[in-house]
């Protein structure tokens, strides 16, 4: 009997409040990972604050004249896009994750457990979330610091959560990376080919009306893009619906794709 046919009957036994309670029970079982591994929450803490000081004070004073606010102005900028590109960077942690796993025998003792196969994927997805949080506190801790105006709690909650439901969405991806590469240097390298022209790529740093029209196209359908757009219309003002829906669309779409895909592609592994 083929793995799929035998984890099958196992998931679909199992009733709702039992994924819940082992979803719940990994939840746990990956925090106290993370405690005895403070050092797993490096990039939580630092990406941040290196990128927020780096754009700011090596980039703010150029870009941020030509936006017509000077660096004070690139800061109100900025910020809101860092929240998207968090949301993007860190989930690419869950697939290193899952990778570390899976080669370090964690997958083995999984898969000798009556346990659903789900309860794995949505417990990693949410502790990511949990440091993507965390990260986004440290981000705007450093914003306030140097100098950026929260004047709308309200959007700045609405950005985070927009943020939040993107990065679960790219999650499904890196979950499927980290299934279907051998290694967590592969799942970085990969990570690294996707991210990089994505993020760059977009309105996050700087404005795309002085690219070239090529690229210029590529930001128009950049979901990053939308992502920054919003959360920036959100949290100091300017248009929001058109990029909201743009944005949650990109989330509902990638997410419909993806999560069949990683989860077929793990009890197939499992």
């Amino acid at each position: 009997m083929s793995t799929v046919t035998a984890d099958a009957p196992v998931d679909a036994r199992i009733p709702l409040r039992g994924h819940l309670r082992h979803t719940g029970a990994l939840i746990r079982r990956n925090l106290l990972w993370i405690k005895q591994d403070p050092e797993s929450m490096f990039d939580a803490l630092l990406m941040p604050v290196v990128f927020t000081l780096l754009f700011v004070y090596v980039f703010g004073g150029s870009i941020g004249l030509a936006l017509g606010g000077g660096q004070d102005g690139y800061v109100q900028y900025v910020i809101p896009g860092m929240i998207a590109m968090m949301s993007m960077t860190l989930s690419q942690g869950v697939g290193t994750g899952f990778s570390q796993d899976f080669n370090s025998g964690v997958m083995d003792r999984f898969r000798s457990l009556p346990i659903g196969r789900g309860s794995v994927l949505f417990a990693k997805i949410t502790v990511e979330l949990v440091r993507m949080l965390f990260a986004t506190a440290v981000l705007m801790i450093v914003a306030v610091l140097v100098g950026f105006d929260i004047t709308n709690w309200l959007g700045l909650l609405a950005a985070v959560g927009l943020s939040a439901a993107f990065a679960s969405s790219i999650m499904w991806v890196f979950l499927t990376l980290g299934v279907v590469l051998k290694n967590a240097q592969s799942v970085q390298a990969m990570g690294f080919l996707v991210l990089f022209p994505l993020q760059f790529g977009s309105s996050i740093f700087a404005p795309t009306q002085s690219m070239p029209g090529w690229l210029q196209s590529f930001t128009d359908y950049n979901p990053l893009s939308t992502l920054a757009d919003a959360a920036r219309g959100l949290m100091v003002g300017g248009p929001v619906a058109h990029d909201l829906w743009v944005t949650l669309i990109w989330s509902v779409a990638i997410t419909a794709v993806m999560a069949p895909v990683a989860i077929y592609k793990f009890r197939t592994k499992t």
